[in-house]
């Protein structure tokens, strides 16, 4: 679904993928098809062009704007529960280390270190930044005398969702913007 060359390099034109009800699949990463990918799907009538680029495609017997922004014909159903993944543990916390606060150097921690029998799960793994994870060692937090940000929790799609509201990428096509909710100052 999503490619991250597309953003690195907005001008292969990739086509904004949004629902049936007009919000995007997703938003981190955001829900991108390549063109080429965006016309199929247009074609097979699976998607409705919303909106397009000034770039034209010609076939022998066609011209053709190259599609922004489609929107699927059918709704897809979000999982209610994401997979359980180092990425998708770092943006439940907003890569940010639960002890310091850094952005930097992260890593993941288990609260319960698995030594004293603590398990890889949502509710016992958080990020941390290298030197906390060091400071603290094979130690529960309070052992180590050091406070978690927040309590680990099993997030849903939604709240992930939400977080990856807050970390908007850095190339936004203008036909985007009326389908996307950035956490960022608006522009007057």
């Amino acid at each position: 679904m999503y490619h991250p060359d597309l953003i690195r390099h907005p001008d292969s034109c990739p086509a904004l993928v949004l629902n049936a009800d007009y919000t995007p699949l997703s938003y981190y990463p955001l829900s991108l098809w390549p063109w080429q990918t965006a016309i199929k799907a247009a074609f097979l009538e699976r998607v409705d062009i919303i909106a397009e680029y000034e770039r034209e495609i010609h076939s022998p017997s066609r011209t053709m704007r190259l599609p922004s922004v489609i929107a699927l014909r059918q709704y897809v159903r979000p999982a209610t529960h994401p997979a359980f993944t180092r990425f998708n543990l770092f943006l439940r916390d907003r890569f940010r280390c639960q002890y310091c606060g850094s952005h930097d150097d992260l890593t993941f921690d288990h609260v319960i270190p698995r030594a004293l029998g603590g398990r890889t799960t949502w509710e016992n793994v958080a990020t941390a930044c290298a030197p906390c994870n060091l400071r603290k060692g094979g130690r529960t937090p309070a052992q180590a005398h050091m406070a978690l940000a927040a309590r680990p929790e099993r997030p849903s799609s939604w709240e992930l969702q939400e977080n990856g509201r807050g970390f908007p990428p850095n190339f936004l096509h203008e036909t985007w913007r009326d389908y996307l909710y950035w956490d960022t100052e608006l522009l007057a």
